[in-house]
């Protein structure tokens, strides 16, 4: 396997380990079906989009148990879905009117560096546009925050509710409000996923309340 020029030892054992690892994840899926790939290349027709943390520690398909091509994902530093991000609204619009999707999952975790770097002071260069949306659910909810004197379930507290809010903003998409319309789905979800004892905690969002409140103030669906 060829390297690139000066890359160190420990460097060169983990890229081949990665390309080691896998050849013997394609033999294990050969095995059990000498058509897996087959079928992967043809098609993706998954139920889910989950967006979630960039967080290496929140494998999207892993915590969920299932396999490649159930699940669209979306990635950033704390699942946000700022109003303004071509990103991840292109991705919502492709899996809700392209692939169909059923299902809109917003996870956030605790233990996020994002969510707990929002709630410091400090200047953080670039990331303080990014973090600003997160601090921005802090205002909106900064009573209840505020009234929690524990700093830890604080901290908690504000991972919980940027999902929320990020829920929202899922929601405030025309392509959710049209194709709800039309064919009853997709339903977004808001969930926490915990490092501590690796469980998903939902959240329970009131999806069809929020989706009202938002129909009556942004018509996005006639």
């Amino acid at each position: 396997m060829g390297y690139p020029p000066g890359m160190p030892n420990r460097t060169r054992e983990l890229y081949a380990r990665i390309f080691e690892n896998n050849r013997k994840w394609v033999a294990s899926k050969l095995v059990d079906d000498a058509t897996y790939f087959e079928r992967l290349a043809a098609d993706q027709n998954p139920e889910v989009l989950f967006i979630g943390c960039a967080d290496s520690r929140v494998p999207a398909n892993e915590i969920m148990g299932l396999e490649p091509g159930d699940v669209f994902v979306h990635r950033n530093v704390a699942n946000v879905v700022p109003n303004i991000d071509m990103n991840a609204h292109a991705v919502i619009q492709y899996a809700v009117e392209h692939l169909g999707v059923r299902h809109v999952v917003v996870c956030g975790h605790y233990g996020c560096g994002g969510v707990a770097a929002a709630m410091k002071s400090a200047d953080l260069g670039q990331l303080n546009g990014w973090l600003r949306e997160i601090r921005d659910v802090y205002r909106i909810h900064h009573e209840e925050l505020d009234a929690i004197a524990d700093e830890k379930a604080r901290y908690e507290r504000l991972v919980e509710l940027n999902v929320q809010e990020q829920c929202i903003n899922v929601i405030k998409t025309s392509w959710l409000q049209q194709s709800y319309r039309r064919n009853g789905y997709p339903v977004v979800h808001g969930w926490v996923f915990s490092l501590a004892d690796g469980l998903l905690r939902d959240l329970h969002i009131p999806f069809e309340k929020i989706l009202d409140e938002i129909r009556a103030i942004y018509h996005l669906d006639d």
